[in-house]
């Protein structure tokens, strides 16, 4: 993994018709954003689109040329709709076939008698591809480019991920601090606005929750790479809230 000071962005598209029809309840987005935002790259975009290839080989060319890397999750498997390795070798205008690599890591997992043509589609790779390795079900995903395609099966797209973690490039973490306000989300919006003006490089977030005996309250969240420029901010917050709180 190799760290720089300069920033370093990602977005994740998330890839089927499943998930926009609500059958299949996604849980890639988050541990993927999470995972990311703690080892210094920030993702600053999420798209889903179904599987149809004009929408995904879009996505794949927009998404690719405005961050640093990105995410795919769905639609390597062995069925006639997972097309998003067609999709990706023609956003990238290379061939596509079985990939000799890809159909050995297959036969770890499946006998040579069972690797049948729906299986194979497993191990067909865009040109160019460096797989990614699968140590849940051994059929691989793929990183062309700037493009990480992972399976949408949540625990094979950790594995995954934990493959291409050490070799991604990544920037400052971002550092963060929450403070619990103890006021209505109303109450400090107002001076909430004036701090974050007058702190630009830092980022303030105000998220309301009602507590457990069902009083609202608010946590006020302040992102920073800067540890000094996040101490004041935090020190500012602090300050308004305990005002907040006396009147």
């Amino acid at each position: 993994m190799a760290a720089s000071n300069e920033l370093v962005t990602a977005a994740i598209l998330v890839i089927g018709d499943e998930i926009l029809s609500g059958r299949t309840k996604d849980r890639n987005i988050g541990y993927i954003a999470e995972y990311l935002t703690a080892i210094g790259i920030d993702v600053r975009e999420v798209r889903i689109v179904p599987d149809v290839e004009e929408e995904i080989v879009g996505a794949v060319n927009a998404l690719r040329a405005r961050h640093t890397y990105l995410f795919t999750t769905g639609g390597i498997g062995p069925t006639h709709d997972d097309i998003t390795a067609d999709c990706v070798a023609k956003a990238f205008g290379v061939s596509i076939d079985v990939d000799p690599r890809a159909r050995a890591m297959l036969l770890e997992y499946i006998k040579p008698e069972d690797l049948n043509e729906a299986r194979l589609r497993m191990a067909r790779i865009p040109a160019g591809a460096e797989l990614v390795p699968n140590p849940v079900s051994k059929a691989p995903g793929f990183w062309i480019g700037n493009v990480i395609v992972m399976a949408g099966v949540p625990t094979i797209m950790q594995a995954m991920l934990d493959q291409v973690a050490p070799k991604l490039n990544t920037g400052v973490r971002m550092l963060s601090e929450t403070v619990r306000a103890d006021a209505r989300e109303g109450d400090v919006g107002g001076p909430l606005g004036e701090i974050a003006r007058r702190h630009p490089e830092v980022s303030i977030g105000s998220y309301p929750f009602m507590t457990e005996e069902g009083r609202p309250n608010t946590n006020l969240v302040v992102r920073a790479r800067d540890p000094e420029k996040l101490a004041a901010a935090v020190a500012e917050v602090e300050a308004m809230v305990a005002t907040v709180r006396r009147t």
